[in-house]
């Protein structure tokens, strides 16, 4: 007979509280168009990205967490103090260790909170979602605070054709905490490690001095779309039926915000009705990675184009390539 004591935690989990931090340059095509050969048309048609924000040397990944995480804890109700944990998925904070979360914690005023970064790329936000959930449930904290944070445009290569006018800057935090009910479900997550070549960085850090090159991100367009659009709804319908969801039950989708065309054929292939709300902050935000899922929440509840207590789908895909798709209640 085992003789450690059982952990006593919360029965289920939710998100409590939502915020968001966009950079305070907007960046338009026609500033990207001034290093490739393209058109704002083009751009438009094959991602429907018409802006998308960069950060400024003040806006740290570190900087905008705390906006986004001031946001979301004052949105939940609770103080800095509660928070237990801090989760911060990340692939644009550029030293190895300590983790950026630490420093987050601190200055957000919580008490000593466990804090620590992932890296799971486009799928982060679901990842750390999935992470926190499991803290609460099983016992080690309270109150969770997970944020998705980048500075793409540091990795950005603006004379890459293929990805220049791709990414964008922000940051999304939400605070997840106990609930009598279920409200976050479960997450089919996974990866797919053969095709880590199609998304990567094209130079790794060591290298750095070698080559003279800085490291920037370079995708695989074509066979990224593909997999996205075929296996990422299957994905998504595989967490509907985890969570014992119809499409006609939800009321919100928030997929990752990589490409309008992505979007809008998974959208077609899980047949959401015309009522589901679709996000497609990916027009003036650009792919922000990890924050791009909580940015894109954030945005629907400020426009009420959701509302609290609305059941939504979301899914994040990228770079390993990774995965991870959850329905949850929004706060």
């Amino acid at each position: 007979m085992s003789k450690i004591k059982p952990s006593k935690g919360a029965p289920y989990a939710r998100i409590l509280g939502v915020g968001g931090y966009r950079p305070t340059r907007v960046v338009p095509n026609e500033v990207i168009l001034e290093t490739i050969d393209s058109s704002d048309e083009w751009i438009r048609s094959r991602s429907g990205i018409q802006t998308r924000h960069w950060a400024n040397d003040e806006e740290t990944v570190a900087a905008m967490s705390i906006e986004a995480s001031g946001k979301a804890i004052a949105d939940a109700g609770i103080s800095a103090e509660q928070i237990g944990g801090v989760i911060v998925s990340t692939v644009s904070h550029f030293k190895q260790t300590p983790a950026v979360a630490t420093e987050i914690a601190d200055k957000l005023g919580t008490n000593k909170a466990a804090a620590f970064d992932i890296s799971a790329g486009c799928a982060g936000f679901g990842y750390g979602l999935t992470l926190a959930k499991g803290m609460i449930v099983e016992g080690s904290a309270e109150y969770v605070l997970v944020i998705g944070v980048e500075r793409l445009s540091d990795l950005t290569d603006l004379e890459d054709r293929a990805t220049a006018f791709l990414f964008g800057d922000g940051a999304g935090a939400v605070v997840v905490g106990p609930a009598t009910e279920p409200a976050i479900g479960p997450t089919v997550w996974g990866s797919e490690g053969d095709k880590s070549e199609t998304i990567k960085q094209t130079v790794a850090w060591n290298e750095y001095d070698s080559t003279g090159k800085f490291p920037a991100i370079t995708q695989e367009g074509q066979a990224v779309f593909r997999w996205a659009v075929f296996e990422m709804a299957k994905v998504a319908q595989q967490a509907l039926d985890a969570a014992g969801i119809s499409p006609d039950d939800l009321d919100v989708f928030i997929p990752h915000q990589a490409n309008e065309r992505i979007i809008d054929s998974m959208v077609k292939t899980l047949k959401l009705p015309e009522h589901v709300t679709v996000a497609r902050d990916v027009r003036t935000t650009g792919n922000t990675s990890a924050a791009s899922i909580p940015l894109a929440m954030e945005r629907l509840l400020a426009t009420g184009e959701a509302k609290s207590g609305d059941t939504a789908l979301v899914i994040g895909f990228g770079a390993g390539l990774v995965y991870a798709a959850t329905v949850v209640t929004l706060p």
